[in-house]
C-alpha cells in the first residue's frame, strides 16, 4: 500500500502571463510616443474644418489659425520632451541600458 505522502508530486509552477510592472509601462509610453505623429497631424488639420466665408462673420481670422498651428507645435514638442523624460526615469529605475546602446557600432 502507499502512504498518502507518496501521492503528492510537486505541482510545476507555470509562468506568469503577465509582464512586469515596469516593462508594461515601458511599452505603453512606446506605444504613446508611436501615436503621437498621428496625434500632431489630427491637431494641424483641424483648421481645415474651420468655416471659411471670406470675410464673412463664420470666418475665423487666420491670426488665430496660425496661433492654433504654433500652439500645437509647441504643444507637440512639449509632450514629446515629457515622454523623454517619463523614458528615461523608467529605464533608470529598470537598470536595463537604452535600445541604442544594445547595438554594436
Amino acid at each position: 500500500m502507499t502512504s498518502p505522502d507518496d501521492d503528492e508530486q510537486p505541482t510545476p509552477t507555470r509562468p506568469s502571463v503577465f509582464l512586469e510592472r515596469q516593462s508594461y509601462r515601458r511599452r505603453r509610453l512606446a506605444d504613446a510616443a508611436r501615436l503621437l505623429p498621428f496625434l500632431g497631424a489630427a491637431m494641424l488639420a483641424l483648421p481645415l474644418l474651420w468655416p471659411d466665408d471670406s470675410g464673412g462673420a463664420g470666418a475665423v481670422p487666420l491670426s488665430s489659425a496660425m496661433f492654433y498651428i504654433f500652439a500645437c507645435w509647441g504643444a507637440l514638442i512639449l509632450i514629446a520632451v515629457l515622454f523623454g523624460i517619463a523614458a528615461r526615469r523608467l529605464s533608470t529605475r529598470d537598470g536595463s541600458a537604452p535600445e541604442a546602446d544594445q547595438w554594436p557600432r
